[in-house]
């Protein structure tokens, strides 16, 4: 074979390998791509026994799971505009699949406004820095708990006894969930107790109590043979607050 043959034939193997290899490299890609993308669309968006809105809310994340390490991104976007809107940060580490350290950053962005995300002046700051830890549960004990804490930013506020800033109030939250065959159910309770009488406020509740008992359960609605559309409905009281909400959601 002459080299005019042999180079076009060694290009033309070299070509086909290499197409074969950046083949395989994308489906071993696909099957294990450490990105997630989630929209959930609530009727309310309601957490930990407050609304947040009063509007139906659009919820999308953006997901990076590596091993026990996970990062990621959620907004909430109140479909009436004139709802509270949320983009949150989050980094967590999960032990053994069984317990969970998370890192939230929390922010409220006012869309009517000129906010600055950037703010990170303890006075002025729009963020709430909150961390947990929760016990997920096992197979064989379905139960699952979460303490949480604010740790810096926006939290409520500490006074002192002539009504002076003294620090954030450190707003506490637990909550319990017990998974049945069909159905959740969970408890959540303000582990806060501001003083009102130098004017204090709570980021959860005016005093200790249960904020958020309720009742979830969810079901798989058939669109196609390969696609399905899960919906989930939630009955959710707030006790202290004397409130209740119905939630339904779809989430792709």
């Amino acid at each position: 074979m002459s080299k005019k043959c042999i180079i076009p034939a060694l290009l033309f193997i070299f070509s086909v390998f290499g197409i074969h290899k950046s083949y395989a490299q994308n489906e071993s890609a696909k099957k294990t791509n450490p990105f997630n993308v989630s929209c959930d669309l609530m009727s309310r968006y309601v957490w930990r026994g407050t609304d947040f809105g009063a509007s139906p809310s659009i919820q999308p994340g953006i997901e990076f799971n590596k091993n026990n390490f996970t990062a990621g991104a959620w907004g909430a976007y109140a479909l009436n505009r004139t709802g509270s809107q949320e983009a949150d940060l989050y980094v967590s580490y999960t032990i053994k699949d069984m317990f969970t350290v998370l890192l939230t950053d929390y922010y409220f962005p006012d869309e009517f406004h000129d906010y600055n995300y950037f703010d990170y002046k303890t006075e002025t700051t729009g963020h709430v820095l909150e961390t947990s830890v929760s016990f997920n549960g096992t197979e064989n004990l379905p139960l699952s708990f979460m303490l949480a804490t604010n740790v810096w930013g926006a939290d409520a506020k500490k006074l002192n006894a002539d009504g002076t800033v003294k620090n954030i109030q450190f707003s506490t939250y637990a909550e319990l969930n017990w998974s049945f065959n069909y159905f959740d159910t969970f408890i959540g309770v303000n582990l806060t107790n501001p003083d009102e009488n130098i004017g204090e406020t709570g980021f959860y509740g005016n005093s200790v109590g249960i904020i958020n008992l309720g009742i979830s359960a969810t079901k798989d609605i058939k669109i196609s043979e390969k696609f399905t559309l899960p919906l989930s409905v939630s009955l959710i009281t707030n006790p202290q607050a004397e409130k209740i909400y119905l939630v339904a959601g779809l989430s792709f």
